[in-house]
């Protein structure tokens, strides 16, 4: 017998799940047999167990790249209450010694995980050269995409650290890439083999509701009625940090018995990891927040995910509702939109990168530290406040710098003739980019003022066929939030939430909902 003819047995030992979901063991198996695989499945469908159990049955360690430091937590504490123990995460907040004392004892664990950025350190590299390597994991791999929602520069660099690690079998993840960000994936990982598991995005336990709203006042007034009546675990979603806290005050305000927090980007990295934890383990009801929160988040029971402002691409969209809904019971997607969005997401695209007189600025400064042969800072932050550049901007203008030889190990190598060259090509890729980010957003404004069946029209551009929904399908199609009624507040308490809220959302539209006393 096989292993691949005992994974159900496997998967029961060792994680307690009676069977496979969609796409799971498909992946598995190609995995196993040493293929390299990129697996596109729905967020929430469980995309770890496509690397988790691999990484327990093959010999040496899984190296599993992750994009946020809260969500590495997250796994490793999860694996560890499973009883998994030969299981690491290595990123900035461990003390020197720690990370010294991890990189020594590699050969011990099953399962590392770690940052792109923590994986271009050269005891990092040097560590893993010298151990076996049997998986490569990229999780969220939409990331490496410069065409993706979510484009992270230091994604780029992964082919590099693959080659260096003598091309172990890889497995790149995403819940959200269009064919072309397939594409990309492939070819930046230099992986043109790759088995290909592409599988529907589209949520059959998820109402989609749109309702209009002339201004910021009446959104608000919207989202107070609608929390007042559905108790239930929510994520709101804004387009900046300061909407964030200004809506949390707010909530509070008239809604004093729920327990509500905010979320963002500008946050100290303890608190954010903190205020994530409290809702994982049902201590916060209500999270404000921008798009940097959600990603990896595995709650099985959110019920309702609301965009007071709506995100710049339908990919966002697909991704932040997907989080909703894990254990497929009825949830619901609530956008508020009002005309005068449209200019915030318009003004995030002109930020994203750098524009034609950052880069200018850019090379005149790295000419002149030529002139006098000094070398390019160390810290990200000098360079980024001398040239008032953010983090995302500076990274990007790096990696293309490095990828042409204009800075070598913070040398910088002058070339004129090459220079112009480099200018040019970057400049292109910020014009082009841009162009496909409006393109992208103008998408998303013609599908929210779209007046024909939204599920139909949201997945359209991923997939050949929708499936039926579960119950309510979307506002275009009849359904109204109203229509589902309660008959008191929710209690909180110990009682079970599950049952609670199935009560709640799976009422009959007609009658008025009885929750349990």
């Amino acid at each position: 017998m096989t292993i691949i003819d005992t994974l159900e047995q496997y998967l029961q030992n060792i994680f307690h799940y009676p069977e496979f979901r969609e796409g799971q063991k498909e992946i598995i198996e190609d995995v196993l047999a040493g293929e390299d695989v990129l697996g596109i499945l729905p967020t929430g469908s469980g995309k770890s167990i496509c690397y988790q159990l691999p990484a327990m049955l093959l010999e040496g360690l899984t190296i599993v790249v992750s994009p946020l430091i809260s969500l590495m937590m997250d796994q490793v504490k999860e694996l560890k209450a499973n009883n998994i123990r030969k299981v690491i995460a290595l990123n900035s907040f461990l003390a020197w010694q720690e990370k010294k004392r991890i990189l020594e004892k590699l050969n011990e664990y099953k399962l590392l995980y770690i940052s792109p950025e923590q994986l271009q350190q050269r005891d990092v590299l040097e560590a893993l050269k010298k151990i076996k390597v049997s998986l490569f994991v990229i999780d969220e791999a939409h990331c490496i995409s410069q065409w993706g929602h979510e484009f992270r520069p230091d994604y780029l660099k992964l082919n590099r650290v693959i080659e260096l690690l003598k091309h172990p079998r890889t497995l790149a993840l995403s819940a959200t890439a269009t064919p072309k960000v397939q594409r990309d994936i492939i070819l930046s990982l230099g992986k043109p083999d790759m088995k290909k598991h592409i599988y529907p995005m589209d949520k059959p336990n998820i109402a989609l509701v749109i309702e209009k709203a002339a201004n910021d006042q009446e959104k608000d007034k919207r989202l107070l009625t609608v929390l007042e009546s559905y108790q239930v675990p929510t994520l709101i979603y804004f387009s900046s940090r300061s909407a964030t806290e200004s809506c949390v005050k707010l909530l509070l305000q008239h809604l004093p018995h729920l327990r509500i927090a905010y979320y963002h980007g500008g946050m100290d990295q303890m608190d954010r990891i903190h205020i994530q934890q409290q809702f994982m383990n049902n201590q916060l009801d209500i999270v404000c927040c921008t798009n940097a929160f959600g990603m990896g988040i595995n709650k099985s029971n959110i019920r309702l995910v609301i965009h007071y402002h709506f995100p710049m691409q339908v990919e966002s969209y697909i991704q932040e509702i997907g989080r909703a809904g894990r254990d497929g019971e009825f949830c619901i997607s609530l956008v508020l939109f009002s005309p005068a969005d449209v200019h915030i997401p318009v003004q995030m695209i002109k930020n994203e990168l750098p524009n034609e007189k950052m880069i200018k600025e850019m090379f005149h400064y790295l000419y002149t530290l030529s002139l006098k042969d000094e070398l390019l800072p160390t810290s990200e932050a000098e360079i980024e406040n001398r040239l008032q550049l953010n983090e995302i901007q500076w990274r990007f203008l790096q990696y293309h710098l490095e990828k042409h030889g204009m800075i070598v190990d913070n040398h910088v190598i002058y070339n004129e003739y090459n220079w112009k060259q480099i200018y040019n090509e970057i400049i292109n890729i910020v014009n082009e980019r841009t162009t496909l980010k409006q393109t992208k957003l103008q998408e998303m404004v013609d599908w929210i003022q779209s007046e024909s069946c939204y599920r139909n029209s949201l997945y359209q551009s991923f997939q050949s066929t929708i499936r039926e929904p579960d119950s309510y399908c979307c506002s275009n199609c009849g359904f109204k939030i109203s229509d589902l009624r309660v008959s008191k507040p929710m209690r909180y308490d110990n009682e079970n939430w599950e049952v609670r809220l199935k009560s709640l959302l799976l009422g009959d539209p007609i009658e008025t909902v009885k929750i349990m006393d």
